[in-house]
């Protein structure tokens, strides 16, 4: 009798362990929307003068997506889903000069707009459908300081920029848990 109600206790407790455990997923199959498959990625605009500077970012964000997500990058009219983005300026801030006024470090930024949407039209965020609307577009930020006395220029420290916007982008991308 005591084997079998410890018996029970045992079975009954694994049961309700692995109840729990139901909705938990493994893999990294789970990080990302199911019902998404493919992304199209048009060329960032910028409103920036300096040059390139969408099509660095959009080069990025492809790699980006491709490496590290299970999305394939493809043309328009086949894509599950559009990821658009807006450079909506850039910004150079000197950090630190000498007193001969040389900068010693500075300090560059992209902000950008970015949204993500369905086939449909409606925009994906954290797995709730929200019909699209400009105001509703995530900004994204990217920093850099770069330090000129040891070779970097401005064009160094957009590529750190864009490197970290294309990394928060695509974590953007995931499904929450």
């Amino acid at each position: 009798m005591k084997l079998r109600l410890s018996t029970a206790v045992v079975l009954s407790m694994l049961v309700l362990s692995a109840s729990g455990c139901a909705r938990y997923q493994i893999g990294a199959d789970t990080l990302y929307p199911a019902d998404v498959a493919t992304v199209h990625v048009p060329i960032f605009e910028s409103d920036s003068f300096r040059r390139n500077l969408g099509e660095r970012l959009t080069e990025a964000v492809c790699k980006r997506i491709e490496a590290e997500s299970n999305y394939k990058v493809v043309r328009s009219g086949v894509a599950d889903s559009t990821l658009a983005g807006r450079i909506i300026h850039d910004r150079k801030r000197v950090l630190i000069e000498n007193r001969n006024d040389d900068v010693r470090e500075v300090e560059t930024s992209l902000y950008v707009q970015v949204t993500w949407t369905k086939r449909d039209g409606t925009l994906i965020a954290q797995n709730a459908m929200i019909p699209v609307d400009p105001a509703l577009a995530v900004d994204v930020l990217g920093l850099s300081s770069v330090v000129p006395e040891t070779g970097q220029s401005i064009a160094t420290g957009h590529q750190k920029a864009i490197d970290r916007l294309a990394a928060q982008i695509v974590g953007m991308m995931e499904a929450p848990w």
